[in-house]
């Protein structure tokens, strides 16, 4: 399980950056502006979390349970939340209501994970949903074109095997990216450059956290 430090942003969408050399590079551009505002701890939940909150949202959009439980801790209510599994020794180096600083959790040239919400394609069908060939295009072939053919057996064992690849929703999923590289840190803007794409459309919320399949996925104290 990745344990690494995270952090909840939103997408905001993609840029260039030009490097000494002249080359120019893709990035997708997060801004996080990610407060704690909650804690779990082995003692009482049996595991160690840190819960990150963002965007601010009105008190009469909040059912009174958890908007007692912002006030309770006395934080502003946040409309996004995540729960990042982390060690006990991280989780005690933060305080609840305390704003995440970009510099100390992410450096460029960092690996990363990112998760995000794959952009919603509606109902498709087989050839682009999983990249069906089609059926051929000549010798009297009449209304089958882009069909998927044949869907199972005949009596044995007498129905479709599970998992056949049919056509149906296709995107709006969890997405998760491995060893995204960080271009840049911005942590005066709360913004994170990351080299490539990221799932989701601009706005979407993703989650950033060190490389659990690269070394070098935290930082190292400063």
């Amino acid at each position: 399980m990745n344990q690494y430090p995270g952090v909840v942003g939103r997408k905001l969408g993609m840029t260039q950056l030009i490097a000494e050399d002249g080359t120019v590079a893709s990035c997708t551009v997060i801004e996080a502006r990610a407060v704690v505002v909650g804690k779990r701890t082995a003692e009482k939940d049996g595991y160690d979390a840190l819960i990150l909150g963002i965007d601010d949202v009105k008190e009469k959009h909040l059912s009174k349970a958890v908007l007692g439980s912002f006030k309770a801790k006395n934080i502003e209510p946040k409309r996004i939340q995540r729960e990042f599994r982390c060690t006990a020794e991280y989780a005690a180096t933060v305080e609840v209501g305390q704003a995440l600083a970009l510099d100390q959790l992410f450096e460029a040239g960092q690996f990363l994970d990112v998760a995000g919400i794959s952009r919603g394609r509606g109902f498709q069908g087989v050839v682009r949903r999983h990249k069906f060939a089609g059926a051929v295009q000549t010798h009297g072939t009449h209304e089958y074109r882009r069909h998927g053919g044949s869907i199972g057996t005949n009596m044995t064992p007498g129905r479709t095997k599970l998992g056949m690849k049919m056509p149906g929703q296709m995107g709006n999923v969890r997405v998760s990216v491995l060893n995204q590289k960080v271009a840049k840190v911005i942590p005066e803007q709360h913004l994170v450059l990351i080299y490539g794409g990221v799932p989701g459309a601009k706005g979407t919320v993703v989650e950033l956290r060190g490389a659990i399949k690269r070394r070098g996925g935290r930082v190292a104290a400063k």
